[in-house]
């Protein structure tokens, strides 16, 4: 990886933020698989680490999270008896918040859909806030206690319950049930009825998927190791925050949050090796 120039690595860089398979990389580019896994790797931490120390203090008001599901190794029915259980094999859930207003990602947490993953996740998210905030999540009853240990009653808190008809059969197995209704839960505080929504959050995983090839169902492309599918979040959201001007807001959501004064380069991103 050392051995690639500047040029070449935003080749690379570039056609992975925008979706593309290693393979297909390496056929798009000439760069050696194995390289290219290292500079997703080195630059994915790196991303993941400029993150975690610049998005601090954040002017957020109105905060949705929600939890994107995919897999690592194989799914979970097929995971060898020897491997059940370990983490990095089988089911693994992205958490992500974002800002409603600035579109920003202030944070995100892969791990399982349990407890523990909720705690620590909404304790990162807490700690990178300035102010009180309205939170959206959905029913998923793991928030519930650790919305309450992060926040306290400094949260103006509610839950948005999808309702869903019955399943359609094997010939809609890959498409959603069709939504009947929604029930909303005010949990804490004081929450704005017209701001209870999970809207932008659900349109993230959209992009999640689209912007990484390992969360595209029914492929191949899906991630061997955990340690590439945590870079590859990484490198997302960093594309994401800084990079990517977002359509409705005609800047990137880091400019939206006050957290940088212009758009990043892919350039300027690749830099962050040479700061570890």
């Amino acid at each position: 990886m050392n051995k690639l120039t500047t040029e070449k690595r935003v080749q690379v860089v570039a056609a992975l933020v925008e979706g593309n398979s290693l393979r297909s990389v390496v056929r798009m580019t000439g760069v050696h698989r194995t390289t290219i896994q290292n500079l997703l790797i080195e630059l994915g931490a790196a991303c993941a680490a400029y993150q975690s120390e610049t998005l601090r203090d954040l002017p957020c008001a109105k905060i949705q999270c929600d939890e994107i599901w995919s897999f690592c190794y194989a799914k979970e029915k097929n995971v060898p008896e020897e491997k059940k259980g370990e983490w990095g094999y089988g089911d693994v859930w992205t958490w992500t918040a974002i800002d409603a207003d600035t579109k920003l990602i202030p944070c995100w947490h892969v791990g399982t859909r349990d407890a523990g993953a909720a705690y620590e996740f909404i304790h990162d998210l807490k700690s990178r806030l300035a102010s009180r905030v309205q939170l959206t999540t959905d029913g998923h009853k793991a928030y519930l206690r650790a919305v309450e240990d992060a926040f306290g009653c400094e949260v103006d808190y509610a839950m948005l319950v999808k309702m869903y008809g019955a399943p359609r059969g094997r010939e809609a197995y890959y498409s959603p049930d069709k939504c009947t209704g929604c029930i909303t839960i005010k949990v804490s505080g004081d929450p704005n009825p017209k701001d209870i929504s999970t809207s932008f959050v659900e349109r993230q995983n959209l992009t999640m998927r689209m912007g990484m090839r390992r969360f595209t169902r029914l492929t191949n492309g899906f991630s061997k190791k955990i340690q590439n599918h945590e870079a590859a979040i990484a490198l997302h959201f960093m594309y994401y925050n800084f990079c990517r001007i977002h359509q409705t807001l005609r800047v990137t959501p880091a400019m939206a949050a006050g957290v940088t004064d212009h758009v990043w380069s892919l350039e300027e991103m690749i830099a962050l090796l040479d700061k570890k």
